[in-house]
């Protein structure tokens, strides 16, 4: 899978868990030197990153002797390095959602022609719910590779006459995700002649989706071991929340419209489900970042209506110097190019603000905001718009690394961050009164998203049992 969060290991797991760091140093020298020894003597190049990391998680999985490989495609599915299976047990493609648009196109169409190409002649395969342009573009595919698909039945399907299914995943998307990782795992489990999976039941008769005839998958009587492993699912940076003492964190790494929409729906359920009390008792923060050639303005439109008191912005980077976290630096992107795209989010989420003024009652009015501080050399760790006239409500900071910014969120009220340095490092009123204000809250809500590897860094300095 990928990306990882914290360590790169993550990418390759036996068993559920992250192979051991002897597993990981052993085949990765031998991938190496076995490339190194037999590359193209005229084009000498290695493969690149991700590339590497996939010849040498199938290394991997062919010398340990995996029963089962469940291999997420890269990006798109086409043209992706994952995409030499020629045989597969069973594929499965999730609900879409636009990214990547500079490699997979601008529209879903587009990106559903580059989904379905890992499907295969003859290999039965599984999506979930989709809008009808991209499911027909799935269809054509499927029926140009003479590949076989079938429409998940809703989560709802198999819990008819039986208790409903607990979810490990929070949020109402992770049930499409749960009815797909059904039949992927009923698949398999026929193909290896397993006994007693279920009797099938019976397929409505209206199966056809707006005249574009998907045929639907049967649900099943679910077994036991089904049921414990969708109660027992975890996956860390998704809906994760992390509870420390007054600070709570919550943790998604969505990063695109529609998996941002989700994380809201989410975070209102798990944050904001009870009314806010008025006496400044409960602050509510946003830490976010974006990457890549995503529409962070759309992606931050979408988060205004959580009414947070403080928007942070901040690089995916630990610390200013990155240098002891190499499974975390991404060498593409400067400090200064992630600084200024931090700064147009902070430009942006200031201008969402004044046109929400006159519509919301949560925000003063008017919402004043100056120009831009630079910082000043000496101490240079922050970068904010001046405060509006009140200073709760939405006043958006900027720092210069992760580290930073999550240690004036918690304000040494989270065990596992120290205390900002209080000499010179916050030197504007804004930074200053939220500071205060962040102390003396009874409970901080910190919503971290916009960027898995955001999440990834926040993790690491969360919970550091992650990086041993």
């Amino acid at each position: 899978s990928s990306p990882h969060l914290v360590q790169v290991r993550e990418r390759i797991r036996i068993n559920g868990q992250p192979i051991s760091k002897d597993l990981f140093n052993k085949y990765f020298w031998l991938v190496y030197n076995r490339l190194e020894e037999t590359k193209d003597p005229v084009h000498a190049s290695m493969p690149a990153y991700f590339r590497f990391l996939t010849i040498m998680a199938f290394h991997v999985f062919l010398q340990e002797k995996v029963d089962l490989a469940v291999v997420e495609v890269g990006i798109g599915g086409t043209y992706d390095c994952t995409n030499i299976i020629r045989a597969p047990v069973v594929c499965g493609i999730s609900s879409l959602g636009i990214d990547h648009t500079s490699i997979l196109g601008d529209t879903m169409e587009k990106i559903a022609w580059q989904k379905g190409g890992i499907f295969k002649p003859g290999v039965p395969a599984f999506t979930v719910a989709q809008p009808e342009r991209p499911l027909e573009v799935l269809r054509e595919r499927a029926q140009e590779r003479k590949c076989p698909l079938y429409l998940c039945p809703e989560l709802d399907d198999f819990e008819e006459g039986c208790q409903a299914l607990e979810l490990g995943l929070a949020g109402a998307h992770q049930r499409s995700n749960a009815a797909l990782a059904l039949q992927l795992a009923r698949m398999w489990l026929q193909r290896r002649g397993c006994q007693d999976l279920g009797e099938l039941k019976e397929v409505p008769p209206s199966t056809e989706l707006v005249g574009r005839p998907v045929p639907l998958a049967p649900a099943f009587r679910l077994t036991d071991a089904m049921i414990q492993g969708l109660r027992d699912t975890e996956w860390l940076g998704r809906t994760q929340v992390l509870s420390h003492g007054p600070v709570t964190w919550y943790l998604d790494g969505a990063h695109t419209t529609s998996s941002i929409q989700a994380c809201v729906r989410w975070f209102r359920q798990a944050a904001l489900n009870q009314d806010r009390l008025h006496d400044g008792s409960e602050v509510y923060v946003l830490l976010f970042n974006a990457t890549g050639d995503r529409d962070t303005a759309a992606l931050l439109k979408l988060l205004v209506p959580c009414h947070f008191d403080y928007a942070v912005f901040c690089p995916n980077f630990m610390e200013v110097s990155v240098a002891n976290n190499a499974d975390q630096q991404n060498f593409n992107v400067t400090l200064e190019n992630a600084l200024t795209r931090c700064l147009e989010n902070q430009r942006t989420w200031t201008r969402l603000l004044e046109e929400k003024v006159g519509q919301d009652p949560w925000l003063p009015s008017p919402l004043r905001v100056g120009g831009l501080l630079q910082p000043a050399p000496a101490r240079g760790s922050l970068l904010l718009v001046p405060p509006a006239p009140r200073p709760l409500n939405s006043p958006a900071l900027v720092f210069p690394c992760l580290a930073q910014a999550l240690r004036w969120v918690a304000q040494g009220r989270d065990p596992h961050l120290a205390a900002p340095a209080a000499s010179g490092a916050h030197p504007h009123p804004a930074a200053s009164s939220g500071a205060v204000l962040l102390r003396e809250a009874a409970v901080v809500h910190v919503l971290v998203t916009g960027s898995l590897h955001l999440v990834g860094g926040a993790l690491r300095l969360l919970d550091p049992a992650l990086s041993q």
